[in-house]
């Protein structure tokens, strides 16, 4: 079976959604969320048939596609007790049934040309994301009050972090790449979101602790981190002095919980109090405990926070509010919507699965530097990280496109890394130290045929420092497609030639 249309498909699985938008009222995004998911959804299925299969699944792969499964299909039990709006229950859950489909999708063995498709697609749908979304906003939006809200794409801290990869981790510049983080860093300080910026910091560590496997490569990665952390603080300085009414809004940002009656930050209140009406919901009855209320269910703020908000909101206006979409905060909406069975499992399997993938990668970039496949495990923790920093400030999940590329993300690092775990060594467990004793003479040891205990042997694959090729075969990757690519060039986002075809064998590229 030829899949001549495995690459048109991949982008039409990530490209139309990137052209998604806010709409400005509840009436008029219903068609553009028919037109950009249809095409994605299909291309989705079409992606699942012609995907290669694992002969055998990783505990963590298990874990995640169990808690994912849980999510989604348990919304329909807690949909079927609540008895919700059956449209906003499908307008709310619709982005978690994307980050299903584009784990399922990514999650996979695919060959490494494949790998350098998705991560090429993915990066150009972010770019369109980005630009998409502010002049769309720019045009529509109005003042800077309104259109502030409005021109921040839903995937921006996921950019940013791919691009910290290549300029942290992997080193490498170009014209194009500092362009677009520019871009990411003006759109950050127009939008006036503090949520946005501490989302870039933490990125930004999190980069610098991947570019640092051990204690010795630290003070480089610092003096790196020091000299990028200048340059940004140069253009938020130069973005200041061009835009006075800009540096006007920060300011009144920064010092808002002194204009206030209580004193306390209104934005932070309102978070609180929306998160306290959640809980109180989610915990009267052991039902709504178990279940949670469903995708969709309205909620308010929670009148134990209407002091706090004197001269901010009004009575009437406070208890006016009633929210059905995905909340603001992910974690706390997740036990709202789905409670203690289907709710909290699925982020919590995603945090573990991403620490889990963070000290792999450490360890094998330290044992392995030059394995295959690592840069893309590190591209992929550095786009998934992105999903619990922009939960700062707002539903990581609540877009539709940010569900489907976070979905991307995590199944090309949980696959990527279920790769590497069989094919790289493990950390062996200590062995405890002998007690001291006195030095007797004794003949010179025997030099050992075999590894120490920390780099156990590997019968049939790689051992370290023993070259690439026997390693690629056992990631089941091509040696053309396997070759480390020139320093200027952008990692996996640069077009590669398919692997040449065996003339006994089908052309088959997966």
């Amino acid at each position: 079976m030829r899949h001549q249309y495995a690459t048109p498909w991949i982008w039409i699985f990530l490209l139309p959604l990137a052209l998604d938008y806010k709409a400005t009222d509840a009436n008029t995004g219903h068609l553009a969320q028919f037109v950009f998911v249809a095409p994605a959804m299909a291309a989705g299925l079409a992606l699942l048939l012609i995907a290669p299969r694992f002969h055998e699944r990783s505990r963590l792969q298990s874990v995640v596609t169990i808690s994912m499964l849980l999510c989604v299909f348990g919304s329909i039990v807690a949909q079927l007790v609540q008895d919700n709006d059956v449209g906003n229950y499908l307008r709310t859950v619709l982005p978690f049934v994307l980050f299903m489909l584009g784990y399922f999708v990514a999650c996979r063995p695919w060959s490494e040309y494949r790998i350098s498709q998705f991560e090429k697609a993915l990066f150009v749908a972010n770019v369109i994301s980005l630009v998409f979304t502010l002049v769309y906003g720019m045009a529509t939006g109005g003042a800077l009050e309104n259109v502030r809200y409005r021109i921040i794409s839903v995937t921006l801290l996921g950019l940013q972090g791919v691009l910290l990869h290549e300029f942290v981790v992997a080193r490498r510049y170009s014209f194009f790449s500092i362009a677009v983080f520019v871009v990411t860093m003006f759109v950050a300080l127009l939008s006036v979101t503090r949520s946005l910026l501490v989302g870039t910091v933490l990125l930004f560590l999190l980069a610098m602790a991947l570019s640092a496997p051990s204690m010795r490569h630290v003070w480089r990665a610092l003096n790196r981190s020091l000299l990028i952390g200048a340059v940004l603080a140069g253009m938020a300085g130069i973005a200041a002095l061009s835009f006075p009414e800009v540096a006007e809004h920060w300011t009144q940002r920064i010092f808002a919980s002194e204009e206030t009656v209580s004193g306390k930050d209104p934005t932070t209140i309102t978070r609180l109090a929306e998160m306290r009406d959640q809980y109180d919901q989610v915990t009267k009855s052991a039902d709504t405990l178990l279940f949670g209320e469903g995708y969709g269910h309205y909620y308010r703020y929670s009148p134990v926070y209407l002091p706090d908000l004197a001269g901010q909101f009004s009575e009437k206006d406070f208890y006016a509010i009633n929210e059905w979409a995905a909340g603001h905060n992910f974690w706390v909406y997740q036990l709202f919507a789905g409670g203690l069975l289907f709710g909290i499992g699925m982020p919590l399997a995603t945090l573990a699965a991403l620490a889990i993938c963070f000290f792999s990668y450490r360890y094998w970039r330290s044992a392995v530097p030059d394995a295959p496949l690592l840069p893309v495990l590190g591209r992929a923790i550095m786009l998934f990280a992105a999903l619990p920093a922009t939960s700062i400030g707002g539903n990581p999940l609540g877009p539709r496109f940010s569900g489907l590329v976070f979905g991307v993300a995590l199944g090309l690092m949980i696959a990527t890394h279920a790769r590497l775990q069989r094919a790289l060594p493990r950390r062996a467990m200590r062995r405890p130290r002998p007690p001291h004793r006195p030095p007797v003479a004794a003949p010179a040891p025997e030099l050992p045929d075999e590894l120490p205990d920390e780099l156990p042997e590997l019968p049939g694959r790689i051992q370290p420092g023993t070259g690439r090729a026997d390693l690629a075969a056992a990631l089941g990757m091509s040696r053309a497609g396997s070759a480390a690519a020139p320093p200027n060039q952008f990692g996996a986002l640069v077009p590669r030639n398919a692997p040449t075809p065996h003339p006994h064998h089908p052309d088959i590229t997966r």
